[in-house]
């Protein structure tokens, strides 16, 4: 297709590069949206990662269904949040406008 290395090249560069890997969230196809996709995404895959035990501390705990966490290693069955027992952060893509207000010398 392309016979000089300099068009191979520059082909390659202006091709769009994967930003993400959506990973179980492909199953949804071109519904619902980018957006809604890559914060299920974010989701699940922090739920359906091991743990941290509140008992043992070990990172055995697995979520057995909305809420309810079971650690394999002291085998305690608990409740807590419906996702995850950390926090889960999800990260806009665009980063928030934030406005600075300017103090003046009679305000300080």
């Amino acid at each position: 297709m392309f016979r000089s290395f300099k068009k191979r090249f520059l082909f390659y560069l202006l091709m769009p590069k994967k930003k993400m890997v959506l990973g179980s969230v492909k199953r949804f196809g071109v519904r619902y949206g980018r957006t809604t996709k890559y914060r299920l995404a974010v989701i699940e895959k922090e739920q359906k990662k091991p743990q941290q035990c509140p008992y043992c501390r070990k990172p055995k705990a697995h979520r057995l269904s909305f809420g309810i966490y079971q650690c394999d290693k002291c085998n305690k069955k608990f409740t807590g949040p419906a996702y995850a027992l950390t926090p889960i952060v999800v990260r806009s893509e665009k980063p928030a406008a934030v406005e600075v207000q300017e103090t003046t010398e009679e305000e300080a």
